[in-house]
C-alpha cells in the first residue's frame, strides 16, 4: 500500500531535486502532498523550469497524518526554516522515527530542528560545516542513510541513489 509523504517547499526549490523524486515517489504508488504557508499558491523553483500549486497550508495540517517526510533542497528549506511552524512539522517526523528525505540544502531544516545530533548524513558541499556544528556525523558521499529513517544526499547528480535508498524504506 503506498504511503503518504509530506513534502515541505516554497519558493525557490531546486527543480530537479523536487520534480525526480516525485516522479519516483508516485510511479511506486505513493501519494506525495506539498505543504507551504499558503495552500492554492504556486510556487516556481529556482531554475524557473517547475512551478508546483500547494496542496496544503502548515496551519491545516498533522505530522500524524503523513507517513515520510520529503524536504527538496535549492533555496527553500533554508527560507523555510526560519517560520517555527515547519521546524516543528519536520521535528515530529525525527522524533516518531518516520522516514525523513532530505537533498542538497534539505537538512538546513533538520539543523534548524537541532535533529541531526549523533546522525550520519549528508548535504550540499556549503553546508556539511553546518551539518557538522549541529552534531552530525558528516559523510561526503553520495546518499548516506541513517538509522533506517534518515535518507540524505549532497546534489542534484545523487537524485538515482537518493530515489533508490527513500524507495526502499517505504517500502520497508
Amino acid at each position: 500500500m503506498g504511503k503518504k509523504i509530506a513534502t515541505v517547499m516554497t519558493d525557490m526549490f531546486e527543480d530537479v531535486e523536487y520534480t525526480e523524486p516525485v516522479q519516483a515517489f508516485k510511479d511506486a504508488g505513493h501519494e506525495v502532498v506539498t505543504i507551504e504557508k499558503e495552500k492554492g499558491k504556486q510556487v516556481t523553483g529556482k531554475n524557473k523550469e517547475t512551478s508546483v500549486i500547494i496542496n496544503e497550508s502548515i496551519d491545516d495540517v498533522d505530522p500524524k497524518e503523513f507517513d515520510a517526510l520529503f524536504i527538496p533542497g535549492g533555496f527553500s528549506p533554508d527560507i523555510l526554516r526560519a517560520d517555527e511552524r515547519f521546524v516543528t512539522f519536520a521535528s515530529h517526523f525525527m522524533d516518531e522515527k518516520k522516514p525523513v528525505f532530505a537533498i542538497c540544502h534539505g537538512p538546513q531544516l533538520l539543523i534548524t530542528a537541532k535533529k541531526l545530533e549523533g546522525r550520519k548524513a549528508t548535504g550540499f558541499k556549503s553546508i556539511q560545516t553546518d551539518m557538522a556544528y549541529a552534531g552530525a556525523n558528516v559523510q561526503d558521499e553520495e546518499v548516506v542513510v541513517c538509522c533506517n529513517q534518515l535518507v540524505t544526499s549532497r546534489q542534484p547528480d545523487d537524485i538515482p541513489a537518493f530515489n533508490r535508498e527513500a524507495l526502499q524504506l517505504l517500502n520497508n
